[in-house]
């Protein structure tokens, strides 16, 4: 893999690390969670397991990324790679699921998109 694309899986990585931040450890915070659309602390004490649970789903994600390219080698490019395709399916489903997360969603799947698309290219 090229590493102008392990830059981007690096990039995908910390942002899903960042993803995971927002909504398994600051969940609480107003300003954290109306990036979710919730309006209130009542929507939000609803919603804050799920976010929880959710936020290490996007760990989960970082870490086949940027652990695949420390592995390195054809499997852990693999790992890594697979990894970009999930963040980006994931976006996908997001937007689907609301319409109004495009922003999101198009922030989600923009670096491992690039990724997978410099891993194919050079």
């Amino acid at each position: 893999m090229s590493v102008i694309a392990q830059v981007f899986v690096v990039l995908a990585g910390l942002f899903h690390v960042g993803v995971f931040v927002m909504e398994s450890v600051l969940f609480r915070r107003p300003s954290i969670y109306q990036r979710f659309l919730i309006k209130d602390e009542t929507e939000a004490a609803a919603a804050r397991p799920w976010a929880f649970n959710q936020g290490f789903y996007n760990l989960f994600l970082a870490m086949g990324a940027l652990g695949g390219l420390i592995l390195g080698g054809e499997r852990g490019y693999a790992i890594a790679l697979f990894s970009c395709a999930c963040m980006a399916g994931a976006a996908a489903v997001l937007y689907g699921s609301d319409r109004r997360m495009l922003r999101a969603a198009l922030a989600q799947a923009a670096l491992p998109i690039i990724a997978l698309v410099l891993a194919a290219l050079v």
